[in-house]
């Protein structure tokens, strides 16, 4: 069985919660393992907060307001991307952790140290970052939907 889902959001912290609840809500139905369904959540939450707080276009003169989740439940795997239409990375480079006592630049480690498989870089032929990731579902023993 295969689940997809697409959400295109304003870029405001609200929408962060948002996606978060709706990835365990239908994970939670699909009879995903809690504890891989709490890792992936707080993973797009992480990614949705990057998205929130850099996804800005300043190439064209002014901010963009939204900011999009993809979602997809395919057999035993996961994948979720989160693109913006910011300005991108500047040069994607492996994800280092941040500086003792920094209050921010914990979110890439973190998707990473969540996720089995992690893509940071830029929408090809345009302004905009795209932070992919996926990991191996474990599903629970009375799972409606699990893959067979």
């Amino acid at each position: 069985m295969s689940i997809w889902w697409s959400l295109h959001l304003r870029r405001e912290a609200a929408s962060v919660p948002l996606a978060r609840r709706l990835l365990l809500g239908t994970m939670e139905t699909a009879g995903v393992d809690p504890e891989v369904s709490y890792d992936l959540s707080v993973a797009l939450s992480e990614a949705c907060a990057n998205a929130v707080e850099h996804g800005g276009d300043t190439a064209c003169g002014g901010p963009s307001e939204a900011f999009r989740v993809t979602a997809y439940l395919d057999g035993e795997k996961c994948r979720i991307e989160v693109a913006d239409s910011g300005p991108g990375f500047a040069r994607v480079q492996a994800v280092r952790p941040a500086p003792s006592g920094a209050e921010n630049g914990r979110g890439l480690c973190l998707i990473q140290e969540l996720a089995d498989h992690v893509h940071i870089g830029n929408k090809p032929g345009r302004s905009g970052a795209v932070v992919s990731f996926d990991k191996i579902l474990k599903w629970r023993k009375d799972a409606p939907l699990m893959a067979v």
